[in-house]
């Protein structure tokens, strides 16, 4: 088999997100109860998003945030609060309508610019940090690279990602998850170890200058990711 195209996997990815899962991803990102598989997805994403604004200051004035991937809003409502200006970004125009929905009226000293579209678009402008979770981790780990290249060149600071660890269980779940009906499948999630990530990071000439510094894992049952921190010099 082939290996898709970041621009084929992104349509892919797009017509899941925006017309498939919309439902179960609006309910998944909600308070709505939940069945014990999705809990710990939940549970695992909450983990996550909170170890990456762990990551940044408490006090976010004054700073232009990308929130590249931004699903339904949960880290740029969080990132505004501290005073961030936040550009969010995702593919789907149907969760991105969600995420204005949900979009709290009181932001203090922050700002919400959400938008559908692609993270890569220069006329998005220039950032100081770039926040991408589990927004890369259906792509293969060259064109994820790619991608950070890209993000890095109009980014000042830090760029925090996720990526999916490659690990046995999580290939065997992967395995599960493709003898589900085709059309209720979601884009397949590509693992990739991180001593072979790291290489392609540090190979990639568009970062150099840049380097991984903080790095966690959050397992949570069915969810397994991967947070890594890399900064400009």
């Amino acid at each position: 088999m082939t290996q898709l195209s970041y621009q084929e996997r992104r349509g892919q990815i797009e017509t899941y997100f925006d017309r498939t899962a919309v439902q179960a991803w609006a309910r998944l990102t909600s308070d709505a109860p939940v069945g014990r598989i999705r809990a710990t997805v939940r549970a695992g994403r909450d983990r996550m998003r909170a170890t990456l604004l762990s990551w940044l200051p408490d006090d976010l004035r004054g700073t232009r945030l990308l929130d590249a991937g931004c699903g339904t809003g949960a880290l740029a409502v969080e990132a505004a609060k501290r005073g961030a200006q936040v550009v969010a970004i995702d593919l789907s125009p149907t969760l991105v309508n969600l995420a204005r929905e949900r979009q709290p009226s009181d932001l203090g000293a922050g700002r919400i610019d959400f938008c559908a579209g692609d993270m890569l678009d220069p006329a998005l402008g220039e950032f100081d940090v770039v926040v991408g979770m589990d927004s890369l981790i259906h792509y293969q780990a060259p064109d994820a690279v790619r991608v950070l290249a890209g993000l890095a060149q109009r980014t000042r600071q830090a760029m925090l990602f996720t990526f999916a660890p490659s690990n046995p269980a999580l290939a065997t779940m992967h395995m599960a998850g493709k003898l589900f009906p085709r059309g209720n499948r979601a884009p397949a999630i590509v693992p990739v170890a991180e001593k072979n990530l790291r290489r392609l990071l540090a190979a990639e000439p568009q970062l150099r200058g840049w380097h991984p510094a903080r790095t966690q894992r959050v397992a949570s049952g069915f969810y397994t990711s991967h947070a890594l921190e890399m900064v400009r010099t």
